[in-house]
């Protein structure tokens, strides 16, 4: 912001003497307008010394992927849309063979185990096992009759979801790779950590009798946004974060009015 180029400094009135005409009279003044000195950038210093920034949900350092920031007034929106409790969407690659102390494939090794027995059909099983357990709980906290109008119509909209504090709930859950030893899933979530979804993995493998370690934890989606509105570290710029802000602030708005009205 302090490298753009600034707007121009104001400008006042003073009265300054004539030029002399060489003939020894007596000089006058003259009205002119001069830029004001308090304006000037070596006097003023930069104009940006302190930005408001805020974080949506936070990636933890073995994470990558969708990480929302809110400058000036989009934090009191980053406020509005946690309040709307909207789903994330990753995508967690596994290992099978081996557990270690902190369920990531660079923690300490625990242990190591057979995984030959395990078939793409065997894990799905376990797949619809969590989504199903999940489902119920997702009914559970989201306070709702699921025999009434209202939650034909939220249901519909697509808005059935705890709208205050609950643990974590898978939303959805599919294989999207299966190469033993190594398979990647899509995880659909609300008010999880990156490292519940890394002891999902660890879980899956003692259901099906082996081990497993999580490889990647990469958000693809938070909400409203997506990698396609995400900027790469290269573009981390002025120009290229006016625009980010300018192409999502419909999608913004739009959710926030059909979610908190």
């Amino acid at each position: 912001l302090n490298v753009a180029p600034g707007r121009p400094p104001r400008q006042h009135v003073r009265f300054l003497p004539a030029p002399d005409g060489g003939d020894g009279g007596a000089t006058g003044l003259v009205a002119a307008r001069v830029p004001v000195l308090a304006d000037h950038p070596l006097v003023r210093g930069p104009r940006f010394r302190r930005l408001k920034i805020g974080a949506g949900h936070r990636l933890d350092v073995k994470a990558s992927g969708v990480f929302v920031l809110g400058i000036g007034r989009g934090n009191k929106l980053l406020t509005d849309l946690y309040n709307c409790h909207l789903t994330k969407v990753y995508t967690v690659g596994g290992l099978f063979g081996k557990a270690t102390d902190d369920f990531s494939d660079t923690g300490k090794l625990v242990e190591k185990t057979t995984f030959d027995h395990i078939t793409r059909e065997k894990l799905e099983r376990i797949l619809a096992v969590i989504h199903g357990t999940n489902r119920k709980a997702l009914l559970m906290h989201s306070n709702i009759d699921m025999k009434t109008q209202e939650a034909y119509e939220l249901a519909v909209k697509g808005l059935i979801r705890p709208m205050g504090k609950s643990p974590p709930i898978i939303t959805a859950i599919r294989c999207l790779q299966f190469m033993l030893p190594e398979f990647q899933l899509e995880i659909h979530c609300l008010h999880e950590t990156q490292q519940y979804l890394r002891k999902i993995v660890h879980e899956i493998g003692l259901e099906l009798k082996s081990s497993a370690v999580c490889t990647q934890v990469r958000r693809i989606r938070d909400g409203v946004f997506t990698l396609d509105d995400a900027l790469l570290r290269t573009q981390w710029n002025l120009q290229s974060i006016q625009s980010a802000i300018w192409d999502c602030q419909l999608k913004v708005k739009r959710e926030l009015e059909k979610t908190l009205g």
